[in-house]
């Protein structure tokens, strides 16, 4: 079940209004504990479910809207790197092997990325479909540098055992980044830039990292692939807000 962000509240009011009772009534209410308890267990679940992905159980969007927040609270007026990753030619893993395979090389993936984002103090998310997304703060260490490191961890071939037998994939990956202010909105300003800049990758030949530059717009129509999961993803949330 997909959890939002009404069951959570339904959840934690539930928990506050039982402590509460178990305070008022005192100890002959004790009984009650192990249900309070079982609700916390609920909201830390759902709140988990909120912010990472299914597949990968790394960040979802929302998570990485969420760690932007904070990074922004804690560290106002401060660059950042926003960052979007679209694998190269995953369409054709899938229908090539199937989506079993294309799931298993998303989750391998994932976990390469991980330990990449935390070397470097950022986070890395999935943002949709076979795009992922991360945000690093801008310190010593060359913005390409980290651009070149998710590169080389993509390229390496992902060895998969599927059902037919062992599947060696090779991908590549086009990669746009956009440095920000830490205030600047996520969504319109720093993740809208990398992704004109990611374009421009893919546009000059994909396998490479392209960082955005004032006045860059988003590359003719005919060079995408049509509407995205997360443009219509987007566009629901916007709906259901309206």
């Amino acid at each position: 079940m997909f959890t939002t962000p009404p069951v959570i509240a339904s959840i934690y009011t539930a928990i506050i209004l039982l402590t509460g009772a178990c305070i008022g009534y005192g100890l002959g209410q004790l009984a009650a504990w192990p249900i309070v308890a079982q609700l916390r267990d609920q909201l830390a679940d759902a709140a988990w479910q909120l912010a990472h992905d299914p597949l990968t159980g790394i960040y979802n969007r929302h998570g990485l809207r969420t760690a932007h927040a904070a990074f922004a609270a804690a560290h106002p007026a401060q660059p950042v790197v926003a960052i979007l990753i679209d694998l190269d030619g995953f369409k054709e893993i899938n229908d090539e092997h199937g989506h079993g395979v294309g799931d298993e090389v998303l989750i391998e993936i994932a976990k390469r990325l991980t330990p990449i984002a935390a070397f470097f103090g950022g986070d890395v998310a999935r943002h949709s479909g076979d795009e992922y997304a991360a945000l690093f703060p801008v310190r010593q260490r060359g913005i390409a540098q980290i651009a070149d490191a998710l590169l080389a961890a993509i390229a390496t071939p992902v060895k998969i055992q599927a059902d037919t037998g062992p599947v060696v994939v090779a991908l590549t990956a086009s990669i746009g980044l956009a440095v920000v202010d830490s205030s600047d909105p996520f969504e319109d300003v720093a993740l809208h830039r990398a992704d004109i800049a990611m374009y421009h990758a893919k546009r000059s030949g994909r396998n490479q990292h392209t960082l955005y530059t004032p006045g860059m717009t988003m590359p003719a129509s005919d060079t995408r692939r049509g509407p995205r999961l997360r443009d219509l993803h987007h566009q629901h949330s916007e709906a259901e807000a309206a």
